[in-house]
């Protein structure tokens, strides 16, 4: 089945629900043997944010993370995969990003889904601004080296 699942791909101001994800992909099917979530959420930064704002180009997040996701298929053999990420002003506490892959096995679960994170935090069209608790607005966010360092370990051979 490698290659044959298609992913749902959602960009969204709206909060999302994990578990009704998660039994989306999952209800009625009886060849899934594993599912594994990430989750990510707005910290605050030891108190010093008081929202992030999450800035994309609407149809060019969608493809760049759908074509990510395609190739998730492609190199592990899923049966399902759903990536939500949101946009707008997200205060702490709040989700930002899920992913859920399914597969017969774990191993193909998780590192579907240590991949496709390892590219939503470092290359992902999404850009960042944060918001001070103290009422002035910081700067934009740029990508971490070490997760610069983590995507880059899902690098193809040929590349």
């Amino acid at each position: 089945m490698t290659g044959a699942v298609v992913p749902a791909i959602r960009i969204q101001r709206e909060d999302f629900d994990v578990a009704a994800e998660i039994a989306g992909l999952t209800k009625g099917r009886a060849d899934i043997g594993a599912v594994v979530t990430f989750s990510g959420l707005c910290r605050d930064e030891q108190g010093a944010l008081s929202a992030l704002e999450l800035e994309h180009y609407p149809g060019m997040a969608e493809a760049e993370i759908g074509r990510i996701a395609a190739e998730a298929t492609e190199r592990w053999p899923l049966q399902g995969l759903t990536v939500i990420h949101r946009h707008g002003k997200i205060v702490p506490g709040e989700n930002i990003v899920l992913v859920v892959a399914a597969s017969s096995h774990r191993q193909a679960a998780f590192e579907a889904a240590n991949f496709l994170m390892d590219y939503l935090k470092s290359r992902a069209p999404f850009w960042k601004k944060e918001h001070r608790a103290d009422g002035t607005e910081g700067g934009w966010v740029e990508a971490k080296e070490a997760d610069d360092r983590a995507a880059d370990r899902w690098k193809k051979q040929s590349e």
